[in-house]
């Protein structure tokens, strides 16, 4: 549940009454707005006596939350949370674009890569030093190695840098080296390693399950949040149906859905969403319009020769070609980037 304030309530109301909270062994969280300011309550409710509450100084309303998901829900926090990365950040106001290989093959084509898409607009690089494929045959990655690569890509460029993880070790290890973890589809209810990644102290970067509902993608960053990393972002990356003219479907409704039911910024990944070159840009520039924080795109220097996901992937015309028309697409609503 939450408790509202009445409009420019004093600090020692608003301690007064996270006091009484904490003294009955549950957590709070405080949202402090522009006109009221939001007391959150964690834990089981039923501890606390509500008529106590409901006539301590300068209370105005108590209001249940019935969603499972507390942290990551807009009636805790009702201002959109900007979450900084590097020297760049993620929400109002900004549009993220996220540019790089699925992954990381070579020094060389890193930081050539990284170069190409700073000089189109990008804020991000993102490349993959750990690859969960299907086959256990296909490319798996550099791992640390490739991690090296994006620290050193990082210094050379000054963009932020974004890389999947997918266990403790990895994470371990990718907090030495990158800005921003990334939990991919097929690990958004792993739990275990969402507690990690929320320890972590770094930004996490959370896709949507392959088939799962918002409500379960949003309990997932609860985990995360849980453990006192407030700083989530969550990426719709489309979501498996009946459809085979794509390798997802891209769920664009997503968007508009996670603004109204959560704080946090949502960006769009249009590449595994179509996992076809051609319908990228369209998706990206949809995505724009529906509201996205961010955009995460794949871009290689050479896509015929790939070593993952080529057939997605943009070249550096197109990518250059692409980041032009966004900006016309961003400041229609008030964003750059």
């Amino acid at each position: 549940m939450i408790i509202v304030m009445k409009p420019k309530a004093p600090k020692a109301s608003i301690e007064h009454v996270m006091e009484i909270i904490r003294e009955n062994g549950l957590e709070t969280h405080l949202s402090e707005g522009k006109q009221v300011t939001i007391i959150g309550v964690v834990g089981d409710k039923t501890r606390l006596n509500l008529s106590n509450l409901e006539i301590a100084p300068d209370v105005d309303k108590i209001v249940p939350i019935t969603e499972s998901y507390k942290l990551s829900n807009r009636k805790f926090h009702p201002d959109p949370t900007s979450v900084q990365v590097g020297n760049t950040f993620i929400g109002p106001g900004h549009l993220a674009l996220m540019a790089g290989p699925c992954a990381i093959e070579s020094e060389e084509q890193l930081l050539l890569i990284a170069k190409s898409v700073k000089k189109a607009g990008a804020s991000f690089l993102r490349g993959g030093a750990y690859k969960p494929r299907t086959s256990p045959y296909s490319f798996q990655g550099l791992e640390e190695e490739g991690l090296r690569y994006m620290k050193k890509a990082q210094e050379e460029t000054g963009l932020a840098t974004v890389c999947e993880v997918i266990s403790e070790s990895s994470i371990e290890a990718a907090v030495k080296y990158v800005d921003m973890l990334q939990i991919g589809a097929r690990n958004m209810q792993n739990f275990q390693l969402l507690r990690e990644a929320g320890q972590s102290g770094l930004p996490v970067l959370l896709k949507r399950g392959l088939s799962s509902t918002i409500d379960e993608w949003l309990n997932a960053a609860e985990y995360i949040i849980a453990e006192g990393n407030r700083n989530v972002v969550l990426c719709e990356r489309g979501i498996r149906t009946y459809e085979t003219a794509t390798r997802n479907t891209l769920d664009i409704s997503a968007v508009p859905v996670l603004k109204s039911k959560s704080h946090l910024p949502v960006i769009v990944d249009p590449s595994h969403a179509s996992g076809v070159r051609a319908y990228v840009a369209p998706l990206a520039k949809c995505a724009v319009a529906a509201g996205a924080d961010g955009l995460m795109i794949e871009v290689h220097n050479n896509p015929a020769c790939a070593l993952s996901d080529g057939p997605q992937s943009l070249t550096f015309a197109q990518f250059d070609e692409l980041a032009k028309e966004l900006k016309a697409y961003a400041a229609l609503s008030g964003r750059s980037f």
